[in-house]
Order: structure tokens, then C-alpha cells, then sequence
């Protein structure tokens, strides 16, 4: 038996208002009475009425929806930053749809291909790229596109960061402060522009200083590729004293090898830093120094972004760097010079 479906003007007779109260009781973020609103929810429920969104979308031309591709769930950063975003975009009336992905630029070009079917407002790509054609059939549909933790050379894409090359300096500094004499490097994803950044910021800042990166292997943002690089670091003669690891998840990773598998002690023989000050980094076991991702600050800003592009299409793309703090904790010798003051 089909049921009939129930229309806004059945639930405005019942509720004894107008079909535009209904409308706008059923739009996110319109201005509707109190009392109004109780009535229509009522009847609505009464009478088992959905509004059809996408019959809106047509009358309105916006969808209300944001389709939002994240490819590092693992990465305990972007949980997080997920769970912010879809949050603050809710808060405004938005619906998200979330597409998982790899780090091609291929199959990331299939996914956003696949979301332009969904007619969204925007998409916001949370640390993955995509291909110059891609970016200019997003324009050409005027669907703005943002990069979240991410950068590349394309002037049509708004972006939004945490400033990673600052960031990476400021660890350089520290561990020269504290006396570290032998200092390397684990890197994340080498396709990455985080990844990029923080290691250029690093080995720059460590240059200005006269010293060199004493070792150097790659984690690939993948903690089993994070393990094996600790394992060729620490097992040579001369180990380094010090380690800066491109994420937190890494970083993780690479001390349980240096105290559990090598009998090596942290902050004592080996200094550990990280980068995302994600919540484990302040569990006693960990107690890992790091720079912070002001994840806050940057999904507001991101937000903030995409609907003001939404409302004005000439808006012009905005390239966002937020500072973040070296969170000192107990992963590293600190010299008494040392401050919080980052």
C-alpha cells in the first residue's frame, strides 16, 4: 500500500498558519516565532510531513549542502577538525556530506566529480589536492572550492592552514636551545604540502643557525612506515639525540619504538617532538612536546570562507596561515632559557 505523501499546505491547515510559516519553520536559520514553530513541528509530526529539500533547492538554486572529502581518518587530527566543520556548518543551516578518499589527485578528482552530482554549495577538501581541470570545472559550475591543512599553486582555490613553515622553524629553534647537537628528522607524506612546509621551515631555520640535519627518513604519515624509519634512525652508532617527527600520530609511533623496542629513554638519551598536539600527545604516556593546530581557529575560518563565497560568488580566494603554539612537554630536554612564548 503506497501511503500519500503529505503536503506543507496539509500541515499549514492544520496548524492554523500560512504555507510560509511552514516554509520557513522548516529553513534553517529564518526567523520564525516561537510559538509558530511549535505549532507546525506539531502538526508536521501528526501527520508524518517531510519537507522536500531538493524540490527547495530547485526553487531556491542552493542545495544547502557542503560535500566535505577527508583522506586521513587515521590521523587523529582530522576526526577532530571533522567533527568541528560538520558542526559549525550545521550551526548555519548546512547539511555535509562526507566522501572518504586516497591521495591521489586521480581519485580525488572522481570523488569531487561525483559531488558536483549533488548540486552542493561548496566542497571542502581536508588534506588532499585536486587537478587543475577539476578546479576549473568547480569554477565554471561556481561551486568554491576550499583546501583544509592543505596548500597548492592554483590562485582559484581558497585556503586554509596552519602556518607550517613558522611552525617547523620554531622546533628547529627549541631543539638548538636545549642543546641537541645531533638533530634529524622524520618526514610525513612527501606529496604533501604540510609535509613540505614543516620540513622546510625545519632545515631552514636549522641552516640560519649553522647546523644540519643529522638524519633523515620518512614516515609517510603512516605509523607502520613511521615504525621502520625509527628502526633505521636509532639502531646506527652515533643515534640522533634529537627527532622531529611531521605528526603526532607518527610521533607515537616512533617512541614506542625507541623505549619498547631499543631500550632507549625519552627525553634522557633521545628528544621527541610532533606536530598537531591531537589529545593523546598529553597522556602521561606520551607527554609529547608538539606544535598545536589551532583546529578551532582554522575551521572557523574556513567556514567562514566558503559561505561568504556562497552568498557573494566574486568573492575572491583567501589563503589563510594560522600560527600555532610549541606545546612544551615532557618528550624533550629543556634548557633553562627555554619559554613558552612561541
Amino acid at each position: 500500500m503506497i501511503t500519500k505523501k503529505i503536503t506543507s499546505l496539509e500541515v499549514a491547515k492544520l496548524a492554523g498558519v500560512s504555507q510560509s510559516a511552514v516554509s520557513r519553520v522548516f529553513t534553517p536559520g529564518a526567523s520564525v516565532a516561537n510559538k509558530t514553530k511549535e505549532k507546525v513541528r506539531s502538526a508536521a509530526t501528526k501527520l508524518g510531513y517531510r519537507p522536500n529539500i531538493l524540490a527547495r533547492s530547485l526553487i531556491t538554486g542552493k542545495s544547502k549542502i557542503i560535500g566535505l572529502v577527508v583522506a586521513h581518518l587515521d590521523n587523529y587530527f582530522y576526526p577532530e577538525a571533522l567533527e568541528l566543520l560538520s558542526n559549525a556548518l550545521q550551526k548555519k543551516g548546512y547539511h555535509v556530506l562526507v566522501f572518504m578518499a586516497t591521495k591521489t589527485a586521480g581519485n580525488i578528482d572522481d570523488i569531487v566529480d561525483e559531488i558536483l552530482d549533488y548540486q552542493v554549495d561548496g566542497i571542502i577538501l581536508a588534506s588532499v589536492a585536486m587537478s587543475s581541470n577539476l578546479a576549473s570545472r568547480c569554477a565554471a559550475a561556481g561551486v568554491h572550492v576550499i583546501l583544509f591543512n592543505r596548500t597548492q599553486d592554483d590562485n582559484r582555490l581558497s585556503t586554509v592552514t596552519s602556518d607550517n613553515l613558522l611552525g617547523g622553524g620554531k622546533v628547529a629553534k627549541f631543539l638548538i636551545a636545549g642543546g641537541h647537537k645531533r638533530i634529524a628528522y622524520i618526514a610525513g607524506w612527501e606529496g604533501a604540502s604540510t609535509q613540505r612546509d614543516r620540513e622546510d621551515g625545519f632545515v631552514d631555520e636549522l641552516k640560519q643557525q649553522g647546523r644540519s640535519l643529522y638524519a633523515r627518513e620518512v614516515g609517510n604519515y603512516i605509523q607502520d612506515d613511521a615504525r621502520q624509519a625509527a628502526r633505521k634512525m636509532f639502531t646506527n652508532d652515533e643515534i640522533p639525540d634529537a627527532v622531529f617527527v611531521a605528526s603526532d600520530d607518527m610521533a607515537f609511533a616512533v617512541m614506542d619504538v625507541i623505549r619498547y623496542e631499543l631500550g632507549l629513554k625519552i627525553p634522557e638519551q633521545v628528544s621527541v617532538v610532533g606536530y598537531d598536539d591531537v589529545p593523546i600527545a598529553s597522556w602521561p604516556a606520551y607527554d609529547l612536546t608538539t606544535v598545536r593546530q589551532p583546529a578551532n581557529r582554522m575551521v572557523a575560518e574556513t567556514v567562514s570562507i566558503i559561505l561568504e563565497s556562497i552568498e557573494d560568488p566574486d568573492t575572491k580566494p583567501r589563503r589563510i596561515q594560522i600560527d600555532g603554539p610549541l606545546i612544551m612537554r615532557g618528550s624533550t630536554r629543556i634548557s633553562n632559557n627555554a619559554s613558552m612564548e612561541n
